[in-house]
């Protein structure tokens, strides 16, 4: 390759690397005003909260919830975020709790409870701040009844091994969750909720990224049906996940 062009390449490369760094990329998007929280177009005024809460799952949320950190500081009361192991961050508020992926484990459980409990208690005085980021959908299980985490966690492998892509993945995902789908933002109400998203997804589709826990949902449950069918997969389904 010509010096040029070599050149050229790395500069496209490390311009798409910056491009996608979770501290910058949220730290173009909010940032603190006086008492003015700026979250893209949208002011807050800070002071109106009573307490500010950092939720959510993904790989790189960790590096979101320090720029988060970073740009709060001691107006921030806490929080909890799921991440993958060893995805972490130095954090002093924001809890790091740490999960298996790409197939959901007991950790995943527990701190998506954790997660919920915290958006349950949230009133209207309170703001929440969600950073959800590729790998959220399997960071963040909370499974419907009567579906357990290992039926879960059969659907899961049945679909990476299908070749579903990430679309018909959470499609199927969201239908057999407690918080994906919009309904960590339903728990959430009547707070504030504020959500960063880092987008894996072709389309940025806001309820495609980590299942889109603060989403309006699009699909629906003949949609996640049809997909299940669609890779053969429908009969090697745990009966309650079909149900």
């Amino acid at each position: 390759m010509p010096a040029q062009l070599r050149k050229q390449a790395l500069q496209i490369f490390r311009a798409a690397l910056a491009a996608a760094a979770p501290v910058e990329a949220v730290a173009r998007h909010l940032r603190v005003d006086g008492d003015q929280l700026i979250a893209g177009k949208r002011r807050y005024r800070l002071s109106s909260f009573r307490g500010i809460h950092v939720l959510g799952a993904g790989k790189a949320s960790a590096a979101m919830a320090l720029a988060v950190e970073r740009i709060l500081q001691r107006r921030l009361t806490g929080g909890l975020i799921n991440v993958k192991d060893g995805h972490l961050a130095r954090l002093r508020r924001v809890e790091l709790h740490e999960c298996g992926h790409p197939v959901p484990d007991q950790r995943g459980v527990d701190g998506a409870l954790s997660i919920a409990a915290i958006a349950r208690q949230a009133g209207e005085n309170d703001l929440i701040l969600c950073v959800i980021s590729g790998g959220a959908s399997a960071l963040m299980p909370a499974p419907a009844a009567p579906v357990t985490l290992e039926e879960k966690q059969a659907v899961t492998r049945l679909l990476l091994a299908s070749g579903a892509d990430i679309h018909e993945m959470n499609a199927v995902r969201k239908h057999i969750s407690e918080l994906k789908g919009g309904q960590l933002a339903r728990l959430a109400a009547p707070a504030t909720v504020i959500t960063l998203l880092l987008s894996d997804v072709i389309g940025d589709d806001l309820d495609v990224i980590g299942s889109g826990p603060t989403a309006p949902d699009k699909s629906t449950f003949p949609e996640a049906r049809r997909i299940l069918e669609r890779y053969g997969v429908w009969e090697q389904t745990p009966p309650a996940v079909r149900e």
